[in-house]
């Protein structure tokens, strides 16, 4: 008996190097919803079910089809919301590892409170921001108009789950083509 595969099995081209190449998937309302692998968004691509927004002029699957990544679904998907963390991780993540007073990037950073808490000042995304050390000490108890250090940037929740990760690809500069997608990027 031999074996034989199905006459429509897809059968997946092997791409050297493509094995991080990550994919952006959007609602069919253009609204960031995964991040998937280039198969899986190829098998979408294939079965109808997505198709391709953005690729990448380095890889190809055929002589005629360039790897995507970023595919929209033809049909809309509910999706559940869900909040993201308020954590230090996430924080310094949003404002790119950079100290929002200085500017430094890296180091040893740590969340300081815009509205001090000693002041009434509160956990929450519009009220925290990066902060290197130094900076964090100098402003101490102070607002930052007191202190005279205004922030590079206003801390700002982020939209959702799924944008902030895309985010974070897009600052590692890995996909910049996803941008314009992501709203609140930048």
């Amino acid at each position: 008996m031999s074996m034989q595969s199905p006459v429509n099995a897809i059968s997946m081209p092997r791409i050297e190097g493509a094995g991080i190449v990550q994919v952006l998937v959007l609602n069919s309302s253009y609204e960031p919803l995964n991040i998937t692998t280039w198969r899986r968004a190829t098998v979408l691509m294939l079965k109808g079910k997505a198709e391709s927004l953005e690729e990448d002029p380095t890889y190809k699957l055929r002589h005629d089809t360039l790897l995507p990544t970023v595919i929209r679904l033809r049909h809309f998907v509910r999706v559940p919301y869900r909040e993201l963390p308020l954590t230090r991780k996430n924080i310094i993540q949003r404002d790119n590892n950079c100290c929002q007073y200085c500017g430094s990037i890296g180091g040893k950073l740590s969340i300081d409170h815009v509205l001090p808490r000693s002041r009434g000042g509160s956990d929450e995304w519009s009220n925290v921001t990066t902060a290197c050390l130094p900076c964090n000490l100098v402003k101490g108890n102070q607002t930052p108009q007191e202190a005279g250090m205004p922030l590079k940037r206003i801390p700002f929740k982020p939209l959702s789950n799924m944008s902030f990760e895309a985010s974070k690809q897009i600052n590692s500069g890995r996909y910049k083509e996803w941008s314009k997608y992501v709203i609140g990027w930048g």
